[in-house]
């Protein structure tokens, strides 16, 4: 925890506008992480990440923080493992969003109360999503809420899938209005990196054009969804999970009801710098 306060001594005089507005100054603050981790945090992070046999990490910070501290922080974080993609729906390399007890948006993402299915990100985009960030803000009153994990080498009927003559079939992607993103792409639901099968699939945002393309989506986020290997992990308050996106699928649990229910989470996607 003290490489975390030197950096966050380090970077006082950088504010978060500054971070959006100067793009050199989010790497800048990259290197001052790493420098503070003794040059091997990048290191860490992208063998992690590009690492089949793991591809996630867990990153805990000190307690109390504030929200710009959290934001500096995961900036750095992100931008040691590459390059974040514009966020169309908030218009920044981040988006914050919150969820509550009641909801009136047109996507899973903010509806508290059912379960957020397996997916990838990056789906319903013309631009390469190597890995997800996702932070925790805030919480209030929430029980459950918890992230839901599946590696693709842990789903027992994954090769039944990525087998399938379907599976290698562009699929149709358009996103809801709220994500600002007004053109369709096509995406093979499974594609080969390193000789091994990864996923791009989110359930709400397919446009299949045939019943048989339906049925085979149906199927597969079926299976993914009664998996046992299926994690459930509790990300505390301003703690960051960092994934792979090509490997690990990932979702939310429900909430338990509560009228004062209050989450905010910083998300970040974007492409590796490198490969190792």
């Amino acid at each position: 925890m003290v490489a975390l306060e030197n950096f966050l001594a380090s970077t006082k005089e950088i504010s978060v506008q500054e971070l959006e507005y100067v793009p050199y100054q989010r790497l800048v603050l990259a290197h001052l992480l790493d420098e503070e981790c003794g040059g091997s945090l990048k290191k860490i992070l992208v063998e992690t990440l590009h690492d089949r046999a793991t591809g996630a990490l867990e990153i805990s910070t000190p307690p109390d923080l504030n929200k710009d501290d959290l934001i500096k922080i995961s900036t750095a974080v992100s931008h040691l493992v590459g390059l974040p993609n514009f966020d169309s729906m908030s218009g920044k390399y981040y988006a914050c969003f919150d969820v509550k007890d009641t909801d009136n948006s047109d996507s899973y993402l903010r509806q508290a109360y059912r379960l957020f299915t397996l997916h990838t990100d990056g789906t319903y985009v013309d631009e390469t999503t190597d890995w997800v960030l996702l932070l925790k803000l805030k919480e209030e009153n929430a029980v459950g809420g918890e992230s839901r994990l599946l590696h693709l080498d842990d789903w027992e009927e994954m090769e039944i899938f990525a087998e399938h003559p379907l599976g290698h079939t562009p699929m149709e992607y358009k996103s809801p209005p709220s994500k600002n993103v007004s053109v369709s792409v096509k995406r093979q639901t499974f594609y080969q990196r390193n000789g091994r099968p990864c996923l791009c699939f989110i359930d709400q945002f397919a446009y299949p054009h045939t019943i048989e393309q339906a049925l085979f989506l149906r199927d597969m986020s079926h299976s993914m969804e009664k998996s046992p290997k299926t994690l459930s992990i509790p990300l505390p308050t301003g703690h960051i999970l960092l994934i792979n996106n090509h490997f690990w699928a990932h979702g939310r649990e429900p909430f338990k009801k509560h009228p004062k229910l209050y989450r905010e989470l910083l998300r970040q996607r974007g492409a590796f710098n490198e490969q190792v």
